[in-house]
């Protein structure tokens, strides 16, 4: 116990809310243009990582003309599409058609001030957290982005004055509105356990487990708040790939039948280049959240945490990004594995699943947090525990049983069209030609015309 003790590594100097706002100004400068870099690089090589993992996926080589494995493909389409001819599509609003990737990017920028990138460092002689920022309510301030995002990607329908554009706008408000529900109601059990919205703090707080009283003995807690919470992250999983438009919820581009929906009338030039590096940034946004709220921020996973300087100095920064490069392996994987699902099924999965999972879910977190405190009554909490359960049972059984009934009935009724159609085959709507056909062999047209009409 006790080698496990000195293997054991010193907490750093971790920051808090009150750590932020006392950098000289040209440190502030740095950290921006250091987050504004990295995020310009990630999209570049995440582009070619996500072209290059599919191909392997499919049995093809992806990029491999452009420098050593086609590592400067992404670049080359950048200078492609910045120089090509910026058109205009007759009838569009100028103005909105133009300033819509520009609302679409920089939120997804600004969402990346409020994330953790490591412990408090010395950066040229001046003592700083690795973190642009942060804010009492940081995890809101994400939310609030996201919802600001996608204002670019309606105006980018509307102002395109294209059926197909206007229908991807509609899509992507309608989906992002009951995608941030359930997204917003995942990280409600992160907010219980850490008792906390600031991002620097709920990294710290996965610092340690602590222990948990239980019938005498003391039950060491895991610190990532992904085991936990695994019902909150799997939610958090899911409204990933709706927030973001990607497969198999990227219904608002829908290429089968959109076309390429919001973005239709965007030619492949720089406008275009920044409605996809939004999207990829946004990507890159909610995987770090995903990171700092579930697997410990930049902390350095175990084994490597036993190393007395894992989580000190600029390591943590590398533990961040092996993170971050996992997470986005699994939107390729995701993409590369499933098919699009229709709208219906969309709306419905987001409304009537997801939500009413993570309100149940949020009532037994609620529950277990309520056990923990000191004083508390627990044959009421048993009695409120029991009577929740015993409703989501009731509840549950006779939605099931209403929809058993509708599933019988609309069965019966299939089952008597086919019937209808079997006996008369024009009454499901056009007319068909009759199947005694041969028997006209030898006759003119107009006998056979007279025939089938």
């Amino acid at each position: 116990m006790n080698a496990i003790r000195v293997l054991a590594a010193p907490e750093p100097a971790l920051p808090n809310v009150q750590s932020f706002g006392h950098d000289p100004l040209w440190i502030t400068i740095i950290k921006a243009v250091a987050i504004f870099v990295f995020l310009l690089l990630s999209v570049m090589y995440g582009v070619w990582m996500e072209r290059k993992l599919i191909s392997r996926m499919q049995h093809r080589y992806g990029p491999n003309r452009a420098g050593k494995f086609g590592l400067l493909q992404s670049i080359a389409d950048a200078l492609k599409m910045g120089f090509k001819e910026d058109l205009y599509p007759n009838k569009v609003d100028r103005f909105l058609y133009a300033i819509a990737p520009v609302i679409l990017v920089v939120p997804a920028f600004m969402a990346f001030s409020v994330i953790p990138f490591g412990p408090t460092v010395s950066m040229f002689g001046e003592q700083t957290p690795l973190q642009l920022t942060d804010l009492p309510i940081a995890v809101l301030f994400v939310l609030a982005m996201a919802s600001i995002g996608v204002y670019g990607i309606v105006l980018a329908g509307w102002s395109s004055r294209s059926p197909y554009a206007v229908l991807g706008g509609l899509r992507s408000s309608a989906q992002v509105v009951s995608y941030e529900i359930a997204m917003g109601l995942s990280f409600v059990g992160v907010f219980l356990f850490a008792g906390t919205l600031s991002t620097s703090e709920i990294v710290a707080k996965q610092a340690s487990g602590g222990t948990w009283e239980v019938l005498g003995l003391s039950i060491p807690m895991p610190s990532w708040y992904v085991v936990m919470l695994i019902p909150s992250f799997l939610i958090y999983a899911i409204t990933m790939l709706g927030e973001t438009n990607r497969v198999p919820f990227d219904l608002p581009e829908g290429e089968g039948e959109l076309v390429g929906g919001y973005q239709t009338e965007y030619s492949s030039s720089l406008k275009f280049a920044l409605i996809q590096m939004g999207e990829y940034v946004n990507v890159f946004v909610v995987s770090a959240v995903s990171i700092t709220l579930f697997f410990g921020g930049w902390r350095a996973p175990w084994p490597i945490s036993l190393w007395e300087g894992a989580n000190v100095g600029y390591w943590p920064l590398l533990w961040f990004f092996i993170k971050l490069v996992l997470v986005f392996g699994g939107f390729i994987w995701v993409r590369a594995s499933m098919p699009r699902i229709r709208y219906d099924q969309l709306m419905a999965f987001g409304w009537k699943v997801l939500i009413p999972l993570n309100l149940a879910w949020i009532m037994l977190v609620a529950t277990v947090r309520a056990f923990r405190i000191e004083g508390a009554d627990r044959t009421a909490l048993f009695t409120i525990a029991a009577l929740v359960v015993v409703g989501c049972l009731v509840l549950f059984f006779r939605f099931d049983t209403v929809l058993q009934r509708r599933r019988e009935t609309r069965a019966e009724e299939l089952k008597q069209e086919f019937e209808l159609l079997e006996e008369q085959p024009a009454a499901g709507g056009y007319p068909v030609p009759p199947l005694d056909l041969p028997h006209y062999h030898g006759a003119d047209r107009k006998e056979i015309s007279s025939g089938i009409h």
